[in-house]
């Protein structure tokens, strides 16, 4: 079971959890959001880390996105889901994050806090999260926006990823 903490818009906690259902998260009350975490990862290298979601996952499946994260949990802040998120799905430990900004999502009741991650170590040291990412690889700064137009690319993140690159140049 997966526990969430809701919040106002302006990330008032309104002293409610949320329990995660698989699929179904939108049905969360009007005007109540969850915190979500959402990573760009980029190597000392400057090349950025793409993974493909699992083929049986309910949103996108086996779409290519530039972005690791998830829901923080219970008592987390996002700051300590995004580490954790970037570990579970990735099996990378982040040197340091930086933070992007914030975006909310009427439709998921999220509010997205968005890092760019940065690694340094062995790139083939990645491990895939079973159920959640099945393929990765490392493309560099134009391969990045090479990627944002590709058809297999999950565009539903674009918006976030476009906040990313500004702190990319």
């Amino acid at each position: 079971m997966e526990l969430w903490d809701l919040y106002d818009i302006n990330l008032k906690p309104l002293g409610k959890t949320w329990e995660r259902k698989k699929g179904k998260n939108h049905d969360i009350p009007d005007g109540e959001y969850h915190i979500v975490c959402d990573l760009l990862i980029r190597h000392a290298d400057g090349d950025f880390l793409l993974t493909r979601r699992d083929l049986n996952k309910d949103i996108a499946p086996g779409m290519w996105e530039a972005s690791a994260g998830g829901s923080a949990l219970t008592g987390e802040t996002a700051e300590e889901a995004a580490y954790r998120e970037m570990l579970e799905e990735t099996g990378l430990k982040a040197d340091r994050l930086e933070f992007v900004g914030n975006t909310v999502s009427e439709w998921s009741h999220s509010i997205f806090f968005s890092y760019v991650a940065y690694v340094s170590g062995d790139k083939d040291a990645v491990v895939l999260q079973e159920g959640e990412t099945i393929e990765y690889k490392w493309v560099d700064l134009d391969g990045f926006f090479k990627f944002l137009d590709e058809d297999d690319a999950l565009k539903g993140h674009n918006e976030r990823y476009r906040k990313y690159i500004d702190t990319l140049r």
